[in-house]
């Protein structure tokens, strides 16, 4: 078996493993990469990437079909060739891929090993049977699986998950959507929007990680509107008739029905890939889910020389976050044992549904009651949105009565990704909400609905602060 030495032995090369290369190099050290399947990033291949080129067709067919209540008129019957769009989400697809592989091409072949990776010791990988890496420090950057729950692998190839769809050369029929989740939701709505007979189902009333409850129920309404969607479905059963997929579940308005599809897509999250690595030879502590423990401030496994950043620690599964993440754990393996704490940038995340999702900042599940306001814009009199018939959704601001600073916000609505990104940017500039009321806002936008959410805000914080006033009061003369 060949022996190889090096500082730093990376394991994974999608966006965290590439950032902690890429920080670990720059920092003037011998690093090594690791990757036993394809090189590409999982956005690239089969997330964020061909996801938006299928919802890209959806909306094209979407609004051609819709365009009447301006008073135009498109003749003729709108029709999707499923292999046409698959034909174009492939193509556009391998471009971005191509786009990675360049990338990874231009990393000296010294730097780079073939094969799975797992520990022997904390400093001590063997990669297949082949190579034995002596490294000082070691980041895990292995990504993340779809999971499936055990009865849904009884359909065999009528089971999809969301790298499967990307490889159809055209459009299903029928398709049972389990997991409204980001990924569910996002597909579930394009295949519909294409022609496709869908039905969304889910469990506890989740919707695409949106916490506050109204909200979750605006959302739903819009959604439900559309196409079938049941966030807490009862489902009785599912099992494989030849070569379609047969579901026995409880309808909206409480009927039994039976229908049959082509394919079961199960979106029901996914697993963090840790469980090959031998995790079980190393120092670190690992949670109920098998994952280390870890700082997510520095990225560091414990107080080992272990680094996890990306997909693989399970804790903000989202490109950007997998990028920082990456880039700490490169420049605290680097630097070690001198570990700092690397910059993290307010949450944000986004759904490419329509209308889009966003929460920024701090989600109403994790604010602590009584302590802030909620200010509100409904959307369907917002001027600009109703010019263009996207009046729908709705907007929650959540500001700190003690300080008046804006804590984050959730939406369903026009325009989320930038109003997200707009919220979150506020956020990490720790501004208030009277500061934010501060800046421009020009009419006629949709950023003008979020301006009305900041003034309901600031009213209720006022009168929030008057209550504290006169409490207080009252206390002092008792």
């Amino acid at each position: 078996m060949k022996t190889l030495h090096t500082d730093i032995a990376v394991i994974g090369a999608g966006t965290a493993g590439l950032a902690a290369y890429r920080a670990a190099k720059a920092a003037g050290k011998r690093a090594l990469l690791i990757e036993g399947g394809p090189y590409g990033t999982t956005c690239a291949r089969v997330g964020c990437m061909p996801s938006k080129l299928l919802i890209a067709a959806a909306e094209a067919a979407h609004n051609a079909a819709h365009t009447e209540a301006f008073g135009v008129h498109v003749g003729g019957e709108i029709t999707v060739d499923g292999a046409e769009v698959m034909d174009r989400v492939k193509r556009e697809r391998g471009r971005f891929v191509g786009f990675v592989l360049d990338g990874v091409e231009n990393i000296p072949a010294e730097d780079k090993l073939r094969g799975y990776a797992r520990f022997v010791s904390d400093t001590v990988l063997e990669i297949d049977d082949h190579t034995q890496v002596h490294a000082s420090r070691v980041v895990i950057a292995t990504g993340s699986r779809p999971s499936v729950p055990p009865p849904f692998r009884e359909l065999g190839d009528r089971l999809v998950v969301n790298d499967d769809v990307f490889a159809w050369n055209d459009l299903p029929g029928r398709v049972a959507v389990f997991g409204p989740g980001v990924i569910g939701l996002e597909l579930g709505q394009a295949l519909a929007r294409l022609g496709v007979e869908v039905r969304v189902f889910g469990v506890s009333g989740s919707l695409a990680g949106i916490s506050d409850p109204q909200v979750r129920q605006s959302a739903r309404k819009i959604f439900q509107r559309e196409f079938y969607l049941d966030p807490d479905a009862r489902v009785l059963e599912t099992k494989r008739v030849g070569d379609e997929v047969e579901v026995r579940y409880i309808t909206l308005d409480n009927a039994e029905r039976t229908e049959r599809f082509d394919y079961a897509l199960v979106a029901t999250g996914r697993r963090a890939n840790v469980d090959g690595l031998g995790l079980e030879n190393t120092s670190l502590e690992l949670n109920v889910h098998g994952v280390p423990v870890f700082d997510r401030e520095t990225m560091q496994a414990g107080d080992s020389a272990i680094f996890i950043a990306g997909d693989a620690n399970a804790d903000a599964p989202l490109l950007h976050e997998a990028a920082d993440e990456g880039r700490i754990a490169g420049e605290n393996a680097a630097r070690y044992p001198d570990i700092r704490n690397g910059l993290r940038r307010a949450p944000l995340a986004v759904v490419f549904s329509d209308p889009q999702i966003a929460v920024a900042g701090q989600g109403h599940g994790r604010l602590i009651p009584g302590t802030f306001v909620v200010g509100e814009v409904d959307f369907s009199d917002q001027g600009r949105s109703r010019v263009m018939l996207k009046n729908r959704g709705l907007l929650h601001v959540y500001a700190d009565i003690e300080t008046g600073r804006f804590l984050g916000a959730e939406m369903v609505g026009p325009s989320a990704e930038h109003i997200g990104h707009l919220l979150a940017w506020a956020v990490q500039q720790e501004l208030t909400v009277a500061r934010m009321l501060e800046m421009p806002f020009y009419h006629p936008v949709i950023e003008e609905g979020l301006r009305t959410a900041l003034r309901d805000a600031a009213a209720k914080l006022a009168l929030a602060r008057d209550a504290l006033r006169n409490e207080t009061a009252e206390q002092e003369t008792a």
